[in-house]
């Protein structure tokens, strides 16, 4: 008996068929039997789940005679599943990776609930994907299992049947299945949630929800949405024959007339010709299911709509929805007009500013957009206080990422008065960024340019070449920033050639290495250690950073590697921190299911999670040049790397020149991590001489150095001299702690680095 019976009923979607059944066959966990029902496609569907079934002893091909409709083609994968619990997807909808181990994990935590719920996304046929806007109902408070009683907001969730598994005892005990006609899932979904005596929540994607440009159901014109009437007499009749559950007849029937409503002001749904006999139906309904003494607030806008359902005014309540969509319009138009008011106003305000003086002892300092405290800018920051305090400093950042800043650096509101303010008058500006375009530097005013990497993929002037990674790119915008820097940062000879190339100007080259690197040789064992109890690694576990790039040619994250497959064939005595680029807004510090795998994409210093790393994975990421820093095995997963530099282009053949151990394959990369290859003296000479090449002045002391050339304008022999790369210290990984914690260091973790 299967743990997992997965059923996929397929009308008319044999374009995205293909994917939805492979995102089911290639998941990590295997225990699971796929169900495949031919709804009467007269399309090519019943040949590709023939296709899959004659490959994959897994899955079962059904086929019926003729068209019955989704629900009654999950009623035929109902009959014939076996597994412990059922899912469904739809047939142009997938599974994200590792969704089944995910669901698997949280069954076995909970005890094996009735029901568990699920998160998804949305992902549009242009490329956009966006979380279930409701995705805080999944966040796991109380109880780890519970009644919808304990969780009412559940039922605010989206009515669909695919955001959940449940148990095959259960729904044979409740005697659910589905009827026919359009909303069938609602005539599903409230009697599960009902009654299941015991539910939980997985707070993860699982489902991705395919928003296709045109061809859905609920998006064509027809007087079959009529259907949704004999859904909610369904769900009201369970209620009557289920007494201990009449206490949820409010809930149901707001829910009911929220959704008839919905029906109603969709422009796609009804014909013209039915809009009066709908509404007039609604009003039947609203007299039909509601409860005794049920009250809504008077005058509100739900009262307004609740009391023009029940007398039948259709066109009072057309009116309503006019007001209201007039309301919001002129809102839109009023905050407008004041944004461009405040707009002007603000550079009225700047132009003013420009004319003061320089305040000669004011540095701003911004990172990644104006993402947080991080990066090159950051140790640059944090080490000026401690050289140069009489320099105030500012750092420009939204409220998000406020609580990255560390006590007594004032943070500027991204476009306020008082950022341009500072923009005016500060005499020094640090970024790894694009400065404002509407930024106008001013005489005597310093910029520096960091950077937040060594460049492999091309950069600036050189993406020319290859179109689909520069896409959009604005050259002369490109050229113009570059003309702000009167000082660009490097860590090495190849750094200064790319960016003396990719961006001409009159800049002058610092060769003084990567600031945000000094901490791999002021930390100490016992910070390292600090750090891995904090992300909550075992003391004793091999940590393994998995950090791989972007990819110019994709929308949104993918990952290219099953990270939980890795993280459960490597077994117990190993931890794999997944680390996503910063242009992908996703992860979450959590563990996922019970596998040695961490999610530490949105945690705030990708600094601490290398220290607290035994070894680092990547593709393409120029985060291996900082890691390099450490002297611990780096190995590249370049599976896709003649696709990369086609793409984008690579000032290096890094399969050529890597790091360290190249696995081609996920299978070959688990060989490599599961032996001591990735640590053997092959891995040490690789790296050895990579750390020759691209790092040679990352000693430790790159911050000073630009702190003083920069602010204190020390020259020549009063900054300090490069430590050669034979004689650093890097701190050592835990596992090497005990023979290397003896070692000198070259100085003390920088406060605002350290670990609290």
């Amino acid at each position: 008996m299967p743990r997992f019976s997965v059923i996929v009923p397929a009308y008319k979607v044999q374009a995205y068929l293909h994917a939805c059944l492979e995102s089911v066959t290639t998941q990590s966990f295997t225990d699971f039997e796929l169900i495949v029902v031919d709804d009467g496609s007269p399309d090519g569907c019943g040949e590709i789940i023939d296709e899959f079934a004659d490959r994959d002893r897994r899955i079962t091909a059904l086929h019926l005679p003729e068209n019955v409709g989704p629900g009654h083609a999950r009623n035929a994968g109902l009959f014939r599943a076996t597994g412990d619990y059922l899912l469904f997807l739809d047939g142009d909808d997938t599974l994200a990776p590792g969704a089944l181990l995910a669901v698997a994990d949280r069954l076995k935590e909970t005890g094996g609930p009735d029901l568990l719920v699920f998160d998804y996304e949305r992902t549009y046929w242009h490329g956009e994907a966006r979380r279930n806007r409701l995705a805080g109902h999944l966040g796991q408070h109380g109880p780890e299992t519970f009644t919808l009683g304990d969780r009412p907001e559940l039922l605010d969730l989206l009515t669909v049947v695919w955001n959940k598994a449940y148990s095959r005892e259960f729904t044979e005990r409740a005697a659910l299945t589905f009827p026919a006609g359009y909303y069938e899932a609602t005539a599903w979904t409230y009697p599960a949630l009902l009654a299941a005596g015991s539910v939980a929540v997985l707070d993860q994607v699982c489902v991705r929800y395919r928003q296709r440009r045109r061809g859905t159901v609920l998006g064509t014109t027809s007087r079959r949405h009529f259907d949704i009437f004999k859904q909610y007499d369904r769900v009201f009749a369970f209620l009557d024959g289920n007494p201990r559950l009449e206490h949820w007849r409010p809930a149901l029937f707001r829910r009911m007339l929220d959704h008839l409503t919905t029906v109603y002001n969709s422009p796609d749904r009804l014909p013209r010709s039915s809009r009066a006999d709908y509404f007039a139906r609604c009003r039947a309904y609203y007299r039909r299911h509601r409860p005794p003494a049920f009250s809504v607030t008077p005058f509100s806008q739900a009262g307004l709509r609740h009391a023009l359902v029940r007398l039948g005014a259709r066109r009072s309540f057309q009116a309503l929805g006019g007001v209201h969509r007039t309301r919001l319009r002129a809102q839109a138009r009023l905050t407008a007009r004041y944004g461009r008011i405040r707009e002007a106003a603000l550079r009225l305000h700047y132009r003013l500013q420009r004319r003061r003086a320089l305040d000669q002892e004011l540095a701003v300092f911004s990172a990644y957009d104006n993402r947080g405290y991080v990066c090159n800018p950051a140790a640059i920051e944090a080490r000026l206080r401690e050289l140069a305090p009489h320099i105030r400093t500012a750092w420009v950042t939204t409220p998000e990422h406020a609580p990255t800043l560390p006590p007594g650096v004032h943070r500027l509101q991204p476009g306020s008065a008082a950022y341009w303010t500072a923009m005016a008058r500060a005499k020094y500006l640090v970024t790894n960024d694009d400065l404002h375009p509407r930024y106008a530097k001013r005489a005597g005013q310093l910029t520096l340019q960091t950077h937040h990497g060594t460049p492999l993929k091309h950069m600036g002037l050189d993406l020319r070449e290859f179109p689909a990674a520069a896409k959009a790119t604005d050259f002369a915008h490109v050229l113009a920033q570059a003309d702000l820097w009167d000082y660009n940062l490097s860590s090495s000879r190849h750094s200064s050639l790319t960016w003396e190339r990719a961006y001409p100007s009159g800049f002058t080259t610092l060769e003084y290495g990567q600031p945000r690197n000094d901490i791999y040789l002021r930390a100490t064992p016992d910070d390292v250690l600090r750090v891995r109890a904090e992300l909550g690694i075992p003391r004793d576990s091999t940590a393994v950073l998995y950090a791989p790039t972007h990819r110019d040619y994709r929308a949104g994250f993918h990952a290219d590697l099953d990270v939980e497959r890795i993280a459960r064939e490597l077994g117990p005595g190993f931890t794999v921190l997944m680390r996503t680029h910063h242009l992908y807004d996703t992860g979450a510090q959590h563990a996922a299911g019970q596998s040695a795998f961490l999610d530490v994409s949105r945690h705030p210093s990708v600094e601490r999670l290398c220290l607290a790393s035994d070894v680092l994975l990547t593709d393409y990421s120029s985060l291996m040049f900082d890691y390099a820093n450490l002297d611990r095995p780096i190995v590249i997963h370049a599976e896709d790397w003649e696709v990369y530099r086609a793409s984008r282009g690579a000032y290096f053949d890094i399969t050529a020149h890597p790091p360290g151990l190249l696995a081609r394959s996920e299978d070959e990369l688990i060989d490599i991590l599961a032996t001591d290859a990735w640590r053997g003296p092959r891995s040490a000479q690789l790296r050895a001489a990579f750390r020759e090449r691209f790092c040679p002045y990352d000693d430790g002391y790159a911050a000073e150095r630009v702190v003083r050339r920069l602010f204190l304008e020390n020259r020549g022999d009063t900054l300090p001299s490069v430590i050669p790369p034979q004689d650093r210290r890097p701190v050592s990984a835990p596992g090497q702690g005990r023979a290397l914690s003896g070692r000198p260091h070259t100085g003390t973790l920088s406060p605002s680095l350290t670990p609290s």
